[in-house]
């Protein structure tokens, strides 16, 4: 399987052994993205373009697990070949965000708490420690888009890897109260059981999609962090008729930025938060994590404005 990377490889040696970095430091970078139907991610053009403004040679590789015929179980030995060839580091995305930890050697505090990854770091020693920037992503895009939000009641569609960091961020955020719904009923409970011990008791529940229509109507608010909308799960998450104006709409996904759950939810006049504020504050810290440089957030959300705001919502 390492021939996956075998293009990740010029006539200098490796991006990240530290061959001719543009900045005149020496350093380059090697990272990468793990995951599935990842071909429309933006993650490499938002990497490449902010290190080519600071001068970095860095180069950025999509990993997907589908092209490979792979398993999301396959995310181990990607991980050992990734720092096998010389990878400084990972994001990790759908579906392998909880599956990776098994594989790494340690965790940051906050991926430890969440029980999901979204960045590997490989360290000098070569140990691989498992970050997740997914909370203060979410965190500082819905501080920035939905400053003003009431978050009473707050439902949240998904508990899988990018489920778990956005609850967490919207109960420090000052969530009253999350319920966790999802179409796996033990894993909403372990979700909301896990908020509980860090946040407080009765801070977060678990329910089922069938309870959808009476949460929503009494909600000031909704959280989508499953898959579905993403260019390769068109569609919408539930039926637009549990939508009302009273609602605000976050969305997680980010390609395309005009889902169709976020084009309905406008049309209905509801407050809306796309998924590229997310996606740029996760990435600007996970570069840092990679590069020890401080990215631009606001020339990252400039980009990723240029990269997606011309793709439409899927019919």
């Amino acid at each position: 399987m390492a021939d996956v990377f075998k293009d990740s490889y010029d006539a200098e040696g490796t991006a990240g052994s530290g061959a001719g970095g543009a900045d005149g430091s020496g350093r380059s970078y090697l990272v990468g993205l793990i995951g599935s139907g990842i071909g429309p991610s933006l993650s490499p053009a938002l990497h490449e373009r902010e290190a080519d403004r600071q001068g970095l040679r860095y180069v950025y590789r999509l990993i997907d697990i589908d092209k490979l015929r792979a398993g999301p179980e396959a995310v181990g030995e990607l991980v050992r070949a990734a720092r096998d060839l010389g990878f400084d580091g990972l994001n990790i995305t759908h579906p392998c965000k909880q599956l990776v930890i098994e594989h790494l050697d340690g965790l940051a505090p906050q991926a430890e708490a969440l029980g999901a990854v979204n960045t590997v770091v490989f360290e000098a020693d070569g140990r691989a420690t498992g970050h997740n920037t997914d909370v203060t992503g979410f965190a500082a895009s819905f501080a920035r888009g939905l400053p003003d939000a009431p978050m009473e009641r707050v439902v949240q569609l998904g508990a899988g890897g990018a489920g778990a960091a956005v609850a967490h961020a919207t109960l420090t955020l000052g969530a009253g109260h999350v319920t966790v719904v999802d179409a796996l009923p033990e894993r909403a409970t372990a979700l909301a059981a896990a908020l509980n011990r860090h946040f407080g008791p009765d801070r977060a529940t678990g329910a089922t999609p069938d309870r959808l229509p009476e949460l929503l109507a009494a909600a000031d608010g909704i959280v989508h962090a499953t898959p579905t909308g993403m260019a390769a799960h068109p569609g919408l998450p539930f039926p637009a008729r549990l939508l009302h104006s009273g609602l605000w709409v976050a969305e997680v996904v980010y390609r395309p930025l005009e889902t169709q759950l976020l084009a309905t939810a406008r049309a209905l006049g509801c407050a809306t938060l796309d998924g590229g504020g997310m996606a740029v504050f996760q990435a600007a810290d996970a570069f840092r994590l990679f590069t020890g440089r401080e990215p631009d957030s606001a020339r990252m959300l400039a980009h990723i404005a240029e990269l997606a705001g011309a793709v439409p919502a899927p019919k």
